[in-house]
């Protein structure tokens, strides 16, 4: 879903993943499912209906989410995702950005996440996102 899935765009060696699941209440099945694969449960991070998990060690580089089908965090995630697929024009940018972020903010990823959030939100208003959801986005980047 991140970085990695849109061609051309700058991107850490690190493959973002969304596992889907039917219904949030599925949620605690994929907890203790994906904990007896080394998975680390680590909550939502501050965005509602995406659960982040540690990756197990002696594993490809990644980050893994699970998010209930539908939910507004996923399709953020697929909305960007195809946006970037279909606007070279907004790879290009985006990978300055991201390149420029990421050597101001070498040691602080906090700080070069919140740094491409206006970047993000400005697509997702592209997609037709409403102003509540990208203002929940911005805050749990800027957290």
């Amino acid at each position: 879903m991140g970085s990695t899935a849109a061609p051309s765009l700058a991107a850490k060696p690190i493959i973002d993943l969304d596992v889907v699941i039917p219904l949030r209440r599925d949620l605690p099945f994929m907890v203790t499912r994906l904990g007896r694969l080394s998975y680390e449960y680590r909550g939502n991070l501050g965005i509602e209906d995406r659960e982040a998990f540690w990756a197990p060690e002696n594993q490809p580089a990644h980050h893994l989410y699970v998010c209930p089908e539908g939910s507004m965090a996923l399709r953020n995630h697929i909305a960007l995702r195809d946006h970037l697929r279909t606007h070279p024009s907004d790879v290009v940018t985006y990978s300055c950005l991201k390149k420029q972020l990421g050597e101001r903010y070498a040691g602080d990823i906090d700080r070069y996440i919140a740094g491409k959030t206006d970047f993000i939100l400005s697509i997702l208003a592209q997609c037709g996102f409403s102003v509540d959801h990208p203002e929940s986005i911005r805050k749990a980047n800027q957290g």
